[in-house]
């Protein structure tokens, strides 16, 4: 992999890292208001150190290990930089597998925020999906059922696999929600925890919302250590974010918009590659920075109207 590859890589995944985490920060935020200086203190040192090398490093290591067994945890770790025809090969066999789960996991999460999900309108046919929310259970069970009538043409792993990103999608779907109405009990004060309780709650909701950027990560590269170095500069960015305000954080309005998009893109290339279909390296980190960097301006654009207009409306009347 040429470096100015590798760079757009990193580049890449440290931006879609930064945007698919919004979400997080904004809980994280309201969560460390109610917390002591010493509390937030330690969530910053201890909860670096666990985001960045545990969950956004083991979790990508483990994954790719499982997937091939055979080449054992070490090879996992260099598996993109190894010499070896054998461990070449098992990564070349494994990858379809991994790719279309992840891709049927991350489709899934776009057609959720599509069709359910309170949103900015970015574009207008959001609108529209908005009110036929009714109809994504029925648009995922078609997606399923196609992808599975076609994979077990090909091979009967890739069948699994697409069921294995479904049931993955629903599982993670339902702790989200979980942690949602726990921290709604836990900023209306019907819930009273201590600091530490509190961390390891934020951490918990970390290692939920992570799984979406580590998925989203192999459409960018296999390379362990890459994904590792781009996922942790995104979440030591997430983590600055986080100690700011959450208004800070929420006046960007159309940041989701264009992780949301930039998931639907990572999606359908992980589809694709799970049929065996070759896309070059740059597509994905380029596309991401091009859909990300559309909704940023769009959103500084929409903060300075609305500065605008509220300076207008607190002024003197003529």
């Amino acid at each position: 992999m040429q470096f100015v590859t590798m760079a757009l890589v990193v580049l890449g995944l440290g931006v879609f890292e930064v945007v698919s985490s919004i979400d997080n920060a904004v809980i994280n935020a309201e969560v460390l208001g109610t917390m002591t200086p010493k509390g937030r203190k330690w969530f910053l040192l201890y909860g670096i150190l666990f985001a960045v090398f545990v969950v956004r490093g083991l979790l990508p290591w483990a994954i790719v290990w499982l997937t091939n067994p055979s080449i054992g945890p070490i090879g996992a770790l260099t598996a993109t930089f190894s010499n070896d025809p054998a461990v070449a090969a098992s990564i070349e066999r494994s990858t379809p597998v991994l790719m279309l789960g992840g891709g049927i996991f991350l489709l899934f999460l776009f057609l959720h925020w599509l069709f359910l999900e309170p949103k900015s309108i970015g574009l207008p046919a959001e609108r529209l999906f908005l009110r036929a929310g009714v109809w994504f259970y029925a648009a995922v069970s078609v997606i399923l059922v196609g992808v599975v009538a076609l994979s077990l043409r090909i091979d009967p792993l890739l069948a699994l696999s697409a069921v294995i990103g479904s049931s993955a999608f629903f599982i993670t779907d339902g702790f989200k929600k979980n942690a949602e109405e726990n921290e709604r009990r836990l900023m209306d004060g019907t819930r009273a925890l201590s600091d530490l309780s509190k961390i390891l709650y934020l951490e918990i909701i970390d290692m939920t919302f992570s799984i979406d950027g580590v998925l989203g990560a192999f459409a960018f590269t296999m390379s362990v250590p890459l994904i590792i170095l781009g996922n942790g500069l995104g979440a030591l960015v997430v983590r600055q974010l986080t100690m700011g305000s959450v208004d800070r954080i929420r006046k960007y309005a159309y940041l989701k918009n264009g992780a949301m998009y930039s998931i639907l893109v990572l999606g359908a290339v992980m589809v694709l590659e799970g049929f065996h279909a070759e896309v070059p390296p740059y597509v994905t980190p380029v596309s991401t920075l091009a859909i990300i960097g559309y909704f940023f301006v769009r959103s500084v654009l929409k903060a300075r109207r609305d500065a605008a207009a509220s300076g207008d409306a607190s002024g003197p009347a003529r």
